[in-house]
């Protein structure tokens, strides 16, 4: 078999060791959910659990294995006739028989000699073999057992018959280096097909994972989302991701199913994923940087690894502080919108000005905002324009404002109260162009986009002039004061400008 070749296969742990997350308790329905949404992703083996551990997680391991289910469904199980009993009695494919060999482990753990831990170890392959059930055997703490006993323990329970060896890394020790000499040196005395359990307490999990297969193991344990003890397992979906593409080797992960996946583990656990965490992460294939949003419409090769699509997700440009205009543009037009320069240029100011306040600016924020301009009336076309605003309002005090406006190329000021500091500012606007037109406000809606004391409020408005023509406008900004007066200039305008329009064409020849 050539390197390109070879098939991995992966045992994931997410119902046992994924279970053992601080915090995290799955219920017999959840369990059984993710079991079949493992099964769909292609996972060749599950550990469904440790029966001997409860009658409640006795029963689960059992009904998972009911489901007839195309992935084998794996037991847990201590070096002990009773342990092993429980997982007999669940009709499982694999048991996974596990006892320490660390001398740390074998001292304080279980209170046993290494030739205890030898005896224990052939009794307890021998016995699951007499049952004729497959049997993977786990030294656990092997990465830091010494090596002779480790190669002596591996060696005779290959001879009392064990399937497969599984070297786990119980507290994450390892690094690629010491991993792959850990790997070949056991491939010196053992025959039979080795696997690789890491956890990750330093970080390394999936690296030493792969420098295991590098090596020489042709199976991987992993969890949904990297969830386990501690620091947690080798996840998923960062280890198939990587086998499929940058080492070419074969899995039965249907990699498509991984980001769904994802989120089924996240919500049914109540453990969430960082947002930049590789390939599941909601940033993975996120781009604000304007150099990047503009690459990567270009050419989706110059900053991103992998196709999205591969991993079941969707390519997402962030409008934000480091933004670009190709970006938003990008962004607007695949939900239809396309903004003609000076709005585009406008709307890529706002974006910015929100990221340097610190605001995350979201879809809707978005919407909101290129709404709000592409409304507007922008530029030559403006009749009125806001020059400069100050609002006074707090307790006992009758809220006031004061504005300058630009009215026909003259400055103008004013000053009204009202019943709140944006009641107040609109008086204040109207005041002076009714010396134009007498336009008044006849609705006003407010709504926050985004939740938080920072988000962008978006105001709706319709003004109505004498002669009854109504007309509406938008606008918004993360200051409600600001939005509303915007909405309302827009709105004047507008009607301004339909009422100016509509005299020329009357004078017209």
């Amino acid at each position: 078999m050539t390197p390109k070749t070879r098939n991995i296969r992966i045992l994931d742990t997410t119902l046992r060791d994924g279970e053992q997350t601080p915090g995290v308790s799955l219920t017999t329905d959840d369990k059984i959910e993710i079991a079949q949404q493992l099964n769909k992703l292609g996972v060749d083996i599950i550990e469904a659990g440790f029966p001997s551990s409860s009658e409640g997680e006795k029963r689960v391991v059992k009904d998972i294995a009911k489901l007839g289910l195309t992935s084998k469904v794996c037991a847990l199980s201590r070096c002990t006739h009773k342990d092993i009993d429980a997982a007999l009695d669940c009709n499982v494919d694999l048991i996974h028989v596990f006892i320490p060999t660390s001398p740390v482990q074998m001292k304080y753990a279980v209170n046993m000699t290494p030739s205890q831990v030898l005896l224990a170890a052939v009794d307890s392959v021998t016995y699951i073999k007499k049952h004729g059930v497959a049997c993977e055997f786990s030294p656990m703490d092997a990465t830091r057992t010494e090596l002779p006993f480790l190669k002596q323990v591996c060696q005779a329970t290959q001879e009392a018959g064990m399937d497969s060896l599984n070297v786990p890394d119980t507290v994450g020790i390892m690094i690629p280096r010491t991993t792959a000499e850990l790997i070949t040196a056991l491939k010196t005395v053992i025959k039979v097909p080795i696997s690789i359990h890491c956890h990750n307490d330093f970080g390394l999990a999936v690296a030493n994972s792969l420098a295991a297969i590098e090596a020489g193991a042709s199976q991987v344990h992993t969890a949904v989302n990297g969830l386990g003890e501690r620091a947690g397992n080798a996840a998923l979906e960062e280890v198939a991701t990587t086998l499929h593409v940058v080492y070419k080797y074969k899995t039965n992960i249907n990699t498509r199913l991984l980001y769904s996946t994802s989120r089924m583990v996240a919500s049914l656990s109540g453990v969430p994923v960082q947002v930049n965490k590789a390939i599941v992460g909601e940033n993975a294939f996120a781009h604000e940087s304007g150099i990047h949003t503009r690459g990567v419409t270009e050419q989706p090769l110059t900053f991103e690894p992998i196709s999205p699509e591969l991993v079941g997700r969707t390519r997402k440009l962030v409008a934000g502080k480091l933004a670009g205009t190709r970006g938003i543009q990008a962004e607007l037009a695949d939900i239809g919108i396309y903004p003609n320069e000076v709005q585009l240029a406008e709307i890529v100011k706002r974006v910015k000005e929100l990221g340097d306040k610190g605001k995350m600016v979201t879809d809707a924020d978005l919407l909101a905002l290129t709404s709000g301009v592409m409304g507007a009336v922008i530029g030559e076309e403006k009749i009125i324009d806001l020059c400069d605003l100050a609002v006074i309002t707090g307790i006992k005090v009758i809220p006031t404002a004061s504005v300058r406006l630009v009215l026909d190329g003259k400055e103008y000021i004013a000053a009204e109260t009202g019943v709140g500091p944006v009641d107040a500012v609109l008086n204040a606007i109207q005041k002076l162009t009714s010396n134009l037109e007498k336009i008044r406000l006849s609705e006003y809606r407010l709504e926050a986009i985004t939740g938080g004391s920072n988000a962008v409020a978006e105001v709706i408005i319709k003004v109505e002039d004498e002669k009854g023509n109504i007309i509406s406008a938008r606008a918004a900004r993360e200051d409600i004061v600001m939005a509303s007066v915007e909405a309302m200039i827009n709105g004047i305008n507008k009607c301004l400008l339909k009422n100016r329009n509509a005299k020329q064409q009357v004078h017209e020849p």
